[in-house]
């Protein structure tokens, strides 16, 4: 038989990218999002509404997630090779790496809403339309939950930055419109997307930035009764830590105070992402996430029973313990607070449960669970640390020295702050004594 000419047609639209350009496109997102993430956790500190709080921690841990799986498809493309290099990607690489240096706050989630995240959302759904579901389906997968997340963290962002816009002065409002453009103008020469990154003509963003410096004193919501200790029985040894409806309040209040574990792990993330590999920014990322839904536990159990903003009790003590401290003591801090107080979850959630507060109970075990993953993640990245830097103090000492500096704190209480906090503490409890008499 004779041999037939010619070949089978084979120039679809579906075999454009080869697997090493995939995994170039991937790498350049993965390198991206790392950037970002580290940015966001940096910024909690400094974001003032109780809103916000809660969800930066839930946008970069969920951008955590789609880094994490671009690291890993990138690895699975390029199997055996494990070398993860910008390279060639510097130029769009380095912006995102600036996003951290924003003049303000403002100027920061605005650019996070009209400039980074779209990008990223953008060029994910220009890979969902290049895309092949046939030899790339786990990327195809999860890119449209990145997709997802993208566009929920733009109209959240948007409102956010809207918001401080509002509250900002025309000086600080023009501050942040040039930086967002300049960011803007800078990402359209460079480029992003599936097409490797031009080197810029001219640097347009480096003279407008301003060099990060964390929230050693973190910015809190005005709404609240701001308060130092945010309540007695921290500095008076001799007021009950309560029973019945005095431990309701008194747990609600404890996890909306969480808030300082919030910036915390923020504050991990930011100083040791360089330090530590990729698996420390997903547990830092998962962490901070968490203390931040234990904050919106005690935040939705108050305000589900009635108080406002201005009744609640919203203190700093534990984050200034660690004021001008080496980072390591704000990791040994959110370590040691959470296995010294893990062993109590269980009592408390059965005390709930004879109250008939279902809530309560719930949030309660939710936590005992979450604290069981976070003092794992405290001894596995405390001893990784004393392994690399020796000269760190280990765990014990570690916590002995979180605890002075709390109990340092604590001895600093003024006549003034026992005042305060007794002052909020009465109307809080006088008027869930006559919500209840209503009931």
């Amino acid at each position: 038989m004779e041999q037939a000419q010619g070949f089978l047609p084979g120039q679809y639209e579906r075999g454009r990218y080869m697997r090493m350009d995939t995994a170039q496109i991937l790498k350049r997102f993965y390198f991206c999002e790392r950037a970002l993430i580290i940015a966001q956790a940096g910024w909690v500190a400094s974001v003032a509404p109780l809103e916000m709080k809660i969800e930066l921690p839930r946008m970069f841990w969920e951008d955590a997630l789609v880094a994490d799986a671009l690291r890993t498809r990138v690895f699975e493309l390029r199997f055996p090779s494990r070398l993860l290099e910008v390279a060639d990607d510097a130029p769009v690489v380095n912006l995102f790496e600036a996003a951290v240096d924003a003049p303000t706050p403002a100027a920061f989630l605005m650019a996070l809403a009209r400039v980074f995240k779209p990008a990223l959302l953008n060029a994910y759904q220009s890979y969902l339309e290049i895309g092949d579901l046939i030899a790339d389906g786990p990327t195809i997968h999860f890119l449209k939950r990145a997709v997802e997340d993208k566009q929920r963290h733009i109209q959240q962002l948007e409102q956010f930055s809207l918001k401080y816009l509002a509250d900002s002065s025309d000086a600080e409002r023009d501050k942040a419109h040039e930086w967002v453009n300049a960011l803007r103008r800078q990402m359209d020469e460079v480029g992003f997307g599936l097409d490797a990154p031009r080197a810029p003509k001219q640097d347009i963003v480096t003279p407008l930035r301003v060099p990060f410096q964390f929230a050693e004193v973190p910015a809190r919501d005005s709404r609240f009764a701001l308060v130092r200790y945010y309540w007695p029985n921290v500095i008076d040894s001799s007021f009950p830590y309560g029973d019945g409806m005095m431990l309701q309040l008194r747990s609600a209040v404890s996890h909306l105070n969480e808030v300082w574990a919030i910036e915390t792990g923020g504050a991990i993330l930011y100083f040791f992402a360089d330090s530590l590999d990729w698996e420390f920014i997903l547990d830092a990322a998962r962490w901070t996430y968490d203390e931040a839904r234990h904050t919106w536990m005690g935040y939705a159990r108050l305000t589900g029973w009635g108080f406002q903003p201005e009744d609640i009790p919203l203190g700093t003590y534990i984050f200034d313990a660690a004021y001008g401290q080496d980072p390591i003591v704000r990791l040994g801090m959110l370590h040691y607070f959470e296995t010294k107080n893990i062993g109590k979850k269980h009592e408390r959630a059965e005390a709930f449960a004879s109250y008939h507060d279902n809530v309560s109970q719930h949030d309660m075990e939710f936590d005992w669970a979450d604290e069981t993953i976070h003092a794992h993640y405290g001894s596995k990245w405390l001893s990784v640390l004393r392994e690399k830097f020796p000269a760190l103090p280990d765990r014990d000492a570690l916590h002995n020295r979180c605890d002075r500096l709390v109990e340092e704190i604590v001895g600093q209480a003024t006549e003034d702050d026992r005042k305060t906090i007794y002052k909020v503490t009465e109307a809080l409890v006088d008027k869930a004594k006559r919500s209840i008499s209503l009931t």
